[in-house]
């Protein structure tokens, strides 16, 4: 193991390892993760993250960072052309329990709200009705609990809908609940 491998990384610095099969590539990586403030160590070192150039090293449990890699149970996934900063932003989020994709690594269908589309985020009043429609509240008995008028909670449902893109309570419900096991950052 080399010294700086068993040295714990001061604060603010990650110790990094960089895995790519071309041996021009993991040293172009691991230049970027050394200007990036960053220690380098080898892959079989402690490592607080694994940088990886299109394959994932085999049987690895340390959080990953894929550059050009398609792998949804990553939580790092960005495009093989990322720049310095983004695989630096991509390291730190990654090592700090974030998921991060890069926009077009973001699965087109998912239809994921950003707040300039007019699907913006939820409101916390509309997180509120939400997870009384989760319990299976009618617009009367949610009326009662937050204390508004049945008005304001069938506006709120509407509301709803439109940023969820659902139909029905239930697929309100389900949509809300898919988002947020896929709620990403994007570099």
């Amino acid at each position: 193991m080399s010294s700086m491998a068993s040295k714990p990384a001061s604060a603010g610095r990650l110790r990094v390892a960089v895995y790519a099969v071309d041996l021009l590539r993991r040293t172009d990586l691991s230049g970027v993760v050394a200007e990036a403030g960053h220690v380098v160590v080898d892959v079989q070192d402690a490592a607080d993250v694994i940088l990886a150039d299109g394959d994932r090293p085999p049987g690895e449990a340390r959080p990953v960072v894929m550059l050009g890699g398609a792998d949804d149970d990553l939580p790092g996934v960005l495009a093989r052309h990322a720049g310095p900063s983004q695989i630096d932003a991509a390291l730190r989020a990654v090592h700090a329990g974030l998921i991060v994709r890069a926009p077009e690594a973001v699965d087109a269908g998912f239809g994921a709200a950003r707040e300039a589309d007019g699907h913006a985020l939820l409101t916390p009043r509309e997180l509120e009705v939400l997870a009384a429609l989760a319990e299976g509240m009618t617009n009367k008995a949610i009326a009662r609990r937050l204390n508004i008028s049945q008005h304001t909670v069938k506006f709120h449902v509407e509301s709803l809908f439109r940023k969820l893109g659902a139909r029905t309570r239930t697929e309100a419900v389900a949509k809300a609940s898919e988002r947020r096991r896929h709620e990403t950052i994007t570099l």
